[in-house]
């Protein structure tokens, strides 16, 4: 077998390591039809390694190539000189730490072509950087940046600072506009896609693929890659459940695996939320309670282009965040009038169960009651036992600090009670669908288990039970779906008090065939 390249972005060392290499050569070849490019992607999906082969191709190391597509399709004999800026490693806490990073590569430019730099300005020197290597090599210059964005991203949580980042950014992006007669190609790479006029300002040819069709399979494995690529590798394994677990990455064309989960699931041989593990979503959730995001609404979460395309510092939406740090996906696009809706979802079971214990975890940030909680509530509807499911629910809201409900009416809001009630039953492992749609209105949260469906209803009342929320099942007949498909269904209504703060009635009714049996 080959080597796993877990953690490698080096093209080079991925090549002659002998590694496992999914060809992507085939977008270099298309990148020749412009000059200015950009890309976001989310965290570990194969951004690094794919500019770092951009610049072993415009370096003319044919060798390298030996065996993939552009190996007989490119001019080897034109070498062009190449200025890659990476802001991946380091922490960009104030823009002290920013300007350093940049000195650091003007530094690196001027070692590795030999070349003076006299410039007072990080912006002058960076200009002067690409004038002086064109002159030197008399060849046309490739810019590559990869992460553009992390300076940004860094300090998200802090607006003060990330504008400056931001005005720093703007600047020194904005040399590439007046150094166009000496670049032979620009491409930049990161997670979000902040507004060209906030960023990239005057740099209005910069082409973003980033929803390209053309280049959806750019980063990622696609079902195809993991049955020749790694056919030595996925044998092992059920193809179905690697699928549920990992695919489902979409860029409007076919869905992608995210590369670093499927390398660690061929070496550890376990299926283990490994993206999700690298990062936490604290900063999202943070937004979720300041805007009374509906967590059951990621689902199928419809969106606008501008909400989508572009994030604003100074206006942050949670779905933004949401599908450009790979946490939703797109399912579906339709046009409306005269514009677009893009249809939002979980991508796989990975994001879904871990996305939603994360926010569990924010509420009460003790994994074992959590845990616990799951754990019991699993068993509880394995037994079937109802009971026991009220109880494991009415125990955790109980569980959750005083302190988290101080400066809001949060508890007012009925769908902070659903969110939690979703998130727990996601993170426990059952297949759980929120806003149901059926030919009477929608089901508040739907949870299928074996051959049960559970169909449930929620209300928040004032203080006492007013004992409706099986009332709307019953009138709207949502049990209906599932006759037919599910030997026993359950309708729960369950009530939520106000000043409790907890369930203060839980009803239940059992439908076989088309009679109640309550």
């Amino acid at each position: 077998m080959k080597k796993l390249p877990i953690g490698i972005q080096t093209f080079k060392d991925i090549i002659e390591d002998n590694c496992y290499y999914v060809d992507k050569t085939r977008f270099i070849e298309k990148l020749t039809d412009g000059k200015y490019f950009f890309l976001s992607r989310p965290r570990r999906f194969g951004k690094s390694l794919f500019l770092d082969t951009l610049k072993e191709a415009f370096s003319g190391n044919r060798e390298l190539f030996k065996g993939l597509y552009l190996y007989d399709k490119w001019d080897w004999d034109k070498r062009y000189p190449v200025i890659k800026i990476s802001f991946g490693s380091g922490g960009f806490r104030t823009p002290e730490d920013l300007k350093i990073k940049l000195e650091e590569h003007l530094l690196s430019i001027k070692s590795q072509y030999k070349i003076d730099l006299a410039y007072p300005s990080i912006e002058g020197r960076f200009k002067e950087a690409i004038e002086k290597v064109y002159e030197k090599c008399n060849k046309k210059v490739v810019v590559l940046v990869d992460e553009y964005d992390k300076p940004i991203l860094d300090v998200i949580d802090n607006v003060d600072v990330a504008k400056e980042n931001r005005e720093i950014l703007k600047g020194f992006y904005g040399v590439l506009k007046d150094a166009d007669p000496y670049l032979k190609l620009v491409f930049l790479t990161g997670v979000t896609r902040f507004s060209k006029v906030s960023i990239f300002n005057g740099l209005n040819q910069l082409h973003d693929i980033t929803l390209s069709s053309e280049f959806a399979t750019i980063c990622g494995y696609t079902q195809e890659d993991l049955e020749t690529v790694f056919a030595d590798r996925i044998k092992d394994f059920d193809k179905e459940e690697v699928k549920r677990w990992y695919n489902g990455y979409s860029w409007l064309g076919e869905k992608v695996y995210n590369p670093f989960d499927i390398l660690l699931l061929f070496a550890e041989k376990m299926f283990r939320s490994y993206w999700f593990e690298t990062g936490t979503p604290t900063f999202l959730i943070r937004l979720f309670q300041k805007h009374r995001f509906y967590l059951p609404n990621l689902e199928e979460l419809k969106v606008g282009e501008e909400i989508l395309s572009n994030l604003d510092i100074d206006n942050i939406y949670p779905e933004n965040l949401l599908f450009q740090s790979g946490y939703l996906t797109i399912k579906d696009l339709f046009r409306q009038g005269h514009r677009y809706v893009y249809v939002l979802t979980y991508p796989n079971i990975e994001v879904k169960t871990s996305f939603n214990d994360a926010f569990l975890l924010y509420l009460y940030p003790y994994s074992d009651v959590k845990n616990n909680t799951q754990i019991r509530l699993y068993e509880a509807v394995s037994d079937n036992r109802i009971e026991g499911i009220k109880q494991e629910l009415n125990s955790f809201f109980a569980s959750i600090p005083h302190d988290w409900y101080r400066n809001n009416d949060i508890e007012s809001y009925e769908g902070y009670y659903a969110s939690i009630v979703y998130a727990l039953f996601v993170g426990a492992g059952f297949d759980v669908v929120a806003e149901d749609v059926t030919n009477r209105g929608r089901i508040d949260l739907s949870v299928t288990f074996r051959d049960r469906a559970y169909v449930i209803e929620f209300k928040v009342v004032e203080d006492d039970a007013e004992k409706k929320a099986l009332d709307q099942i019953r009138e709207k007949r949502y049990y209906e779906k599932y006759i037919g498909r599910y030997k026993e269904i359950y309708l729960i209504g369950i009530e939520f008090s106000k000043s409790n703060r907890n369930i203060v009635w839980f009803g239940v009714d059992n439908v076989q065939g088309s009679m109640f049996k309550v």
